[in-house]
């Protein structure tokens, strides 16, 4: 890589994939990595910064994790967040204590010495998001306390001279005022940072390295018509040309008329495009399947086999191309997290596949980036905005089992649904937004009848990451009109019912 690097080591907390969005929104090339990162792979990296991220252990039980101290030693910026600036304390001579009177959770007013370089030009006071039992009751020697809150005196410690600082609360959330000035802070003043990361060199980058590793091999990219694989395959085209082969299997969980419509989409591009219509091969594999990761994997598995068929039928193919993002890898567990669930297209997988490689240049990319990079490719904008759709379609937007009756019914409430809101002029606003049929049957009444059919719930999202969400404010009176139409018009609903929870503590997805 010809640019700066900023290293993020993880040890466990539930932001942590946003501090390196984060400081890739500051224009630096960042990447993470576990806290048992060897120090000599650290040094051959040469980062400009390093960053601790925080987690959900106390540092002095001997359970915990922990860092070499020769970290500290190599000459390079740290900064520890949380459960990193405790260790950061703690590592170096400091004591760390469990705050047994108070503790710290959600917004808290903190008062900063706007003398240390992170809070340089910043208010002298403002809200931050805590989220902590344990406090630095006493710093390590050469370090000064910079900010405080009410109930916490060590809210930021710093030792310029090194170059070292922690934040008690987290930069990184959008709770805390001026968060993203603190990280840039650290990224500029103290690491020197010049800036010298976008989505174009990220684009040459990303090119550059596939032409390395694939050579004149051929590649197999697993094309579903959404963004992140729309975008893939605009930028394995750029890096490989004809060595590219795009199959489109349509498992028969797609939104009504979508087969088609990605189809249409591809037509006129210079790739080797198949279709393979395999509805009646998934569904025969889900007959009597109701738990949604066991639904997961057999999709994921079951899309292996398919793409291993087709390659066999084109001759040899040694690379297989996904477009796995960054919070695919996330929820499907990496390192010491937790899997919230897989995605197919990462813990889906089965242990052994006919392909040299796997190869996924985008995950590290959050979805606003993805479409950033679309933008830098050169893709219409009815690709780069086409609503996020999981490689298990609507197989788990169905909960319980799946039947083909259940499937176009599906199909039909979500398409007046996506309809409306894109009428309304919404579709840019809220950032991902679908049906799902539940397994809950309900009394109802239609004309003089009784009717006893499946309630329907709509989900709507804004985000900036998709890795945690508030749900769409949709107005009352396009609800209405939308639960109107549904009603109505698609037989076996008889009851409508929206989602207002926001992620977490749930997933976007049901299922």
């Amino acid at each position: 890589m010809n640019h700066q690097l900023v290293l993020v080591l993880d040890f466990g907390g539930q932001y942590n994939q946003l501090i390196a969005r984060r400081v890739r929104e500051c224009n630096v090339y960042c990447e993470v990595k576990s806290y048992q990162t060897p120090i000599d792979e650290i040094k051959k990296l040469s980062p400009a910064g390093i960053i601790f991220t925080g987690g959900p252990n106390s540092v002095y039980l001997e359970e915990s994790p922990h860092i070499d101290p020769e970290i500290f030693r190599l000459g390079i910026p740290v900064l520890g967040i949380c459960y990193g600036c405790q260790l950061m304390a703690y590592s170096l001579g400091g004591s760390v204590s469990s705050a047994n009177t108070t503790s710290e959770y959600g917004k808290t007013v903190t008062y900063f010495d706007r003398s240390c370089r992170l809070f340089d030009g910043l208010p002298d006071q403002g809200i931050t998001w805590m989220s902590h039992t344990d406090y630095i009751d006493n710093p390590p020697e050469g370090f000064t306390l910079a900010a405080h809150t009410d109930s916490c005196p060590s809210a930021a410690i710093c030792n310029p001279d090194k170059r070292l600082y922690g934040l008690q609360f987290h930069p990184e959330v959008l709770h805390t005022e001026n968060g993203l000035s603190m990280l840039r802070n650290f990224l500029y003043l103290v690491c020197g940072c010049t800036g010298d990361w976008d989505m174009g060199n990220y684009a040459q980058t990303a090119i550059q390295e596939i032409r390395e590793k694939v050579g004149d091999g051929k590649i197999l990219l697993a094309l579903s018509g959404g963004v992140d694989s729309s975008v893939l395959a605009a930028l394995l085209s750029k890096a490989v040309g004809k060595q590219l082969t795009c199959i489109f299997v349509d498992h028969g969980f797609m939104r009504k008329n979508e087969g088609d419509e990605v189809e249409a989409a591809f037509a006129d591009w210079d790739v080797n495009f198949i279709r393979v219509n395999a509805a009646d091969r998934f569904l025969s594999k889900l007959v009597g399947v109701e738990e949604p990761e066991t639904k997961r994997k057999i999709i994921g598995e079951e899309f292996i086999r398919v793409f291993e068929a087709e390659a066999k039928k084109i001759g040899q193919v040694d690379y297989f191309a996904q477009g796995t993002i960054y919070p695919d890898v996330i929820e499907s567990g990496a390192g010491d997290a937790a899997v919230i669930k897989s995605h197919h297209n990462v813990g889906g997988l089965p242990d052994y596949v006919d392909f040299k490689e796997i190869i996924e240049p985008l995950r590290l990319l959050f979805k606003d980036e993805t479409r950033k990079l679309g933008m830098e490719l050169g893709l219409p904008d009815y690709l780069v905005w086409r609503q996020p759709f999981p490689g298990p379609g609507l197989a788990i937007r169905i909960i319980g089992e799946i039947t083909r009756e259940k499937l176009a019914i599906l199909q039909d409430a979500d398409f007046i649904f996506r309809e409306e809101i894109a009428k309304a002029g919404l579709d840019r606003d809220i950032h991902q937004y679908f049906a799902v049929l539940t397994s809950m049957k309900s009394v109802g009444v239609m004309g003089d009848g009784r009717t006893y059919d499946y309630t329907l719930a709509l989900r709507g999202v804004t985000t900036t990451d998709f890795m945690t969400a508030d749900f769409a404010r949709i107005p009352y009176d396009l609800l209405a009109k939308i639960s109107s139409r549904i009603v109505n018009e698609v037989k076996n609903i008889n009851r409508i019912v929206y989602d207002i929870t926001t992620k977490p503590p749930a997933t976007i997805e049901w299922e």
